[in-house]
C-alpha cells in the first residue's frame, strides 16, 4: 500500500511539471506574459506597428517579438485594412472608422485548459483610416 501511494504521488509531481512546462515556463526565453503594439493608435493610411514581448521567469523583453498579424471590425475580421507579416497596416481605398490591429504569439501550450482557455497572447492597437 505503500509502495501504491508512493507511486501515485511521483506520478501527480511529474504530470505538474508537464503542464507548467507546456506553457512555455520551461524555455530559455521564460514565459511569455503579455505583447503590446507601439504605437497604440494611428490616423493614417498606412502605420507601421511593431510587437514587444514582455516575458516572466525570467523577466525580459523583446522588440520586435515575432508575431502574426491581423486587423478586425468591432469584433470581425475585416478586409477594409491589411496589415503585413512585419506588421505594416495599410487602409483599403476608401475605408473609414477605427479598426483594431492585432499581433498574436503562439505559446508552447499543449493543453488548453492549462493555459486558460487558450494559447496564444494577444496586442492590439487601433488604426483609424481617414
Amino acid at each position: 500500500m505503500k509502495k501504491l501511494r508512493f507511486i501515485f504521488s511521483f506520478l501527480v509531481l511529474i504530470v505538474a511539471a508537464s503542464l507548467a512546462t507546456s506553457c512555455g515556463a520551461g524555455s530559455s526565453q521564460g514565459k511569455l506574459q503579455s505583447v503590446s503594439l507601439i504605437p497604440p493608435a494611428a490616423d493614417a493610411d498606412e502605420v507601421q506597428f511593431t510587437a514587444t514581448g514582455y516575458y516572466i521567469h525570467p523577466a525580459s523583453t523583446l522588440t520586435p517579438q515575432p508575431a502574426s498579424w491581423g486587423a478586425c471590425y468591432q469584433g470581425a475580421p475585416t478586409s477594409q485594412v491589411s496589415v503585413t507579416s512585419a506588421g505594416k497596416a495599410q487602409c483599403a481605398t476608401g475605408a473609414t472608422g477605427t479598426y483594431t490591429v492585432y499581433a498574436f504569439v503562439p505559446t508552447n501550450c499543449t493543453v488548453i485548459t492549462a493555459c486558460g482557455g487558450g494559447c496564444t497572447v494577444v496586442g492590439s492597437a487601433q488604426l483609424t483610416c481617414p
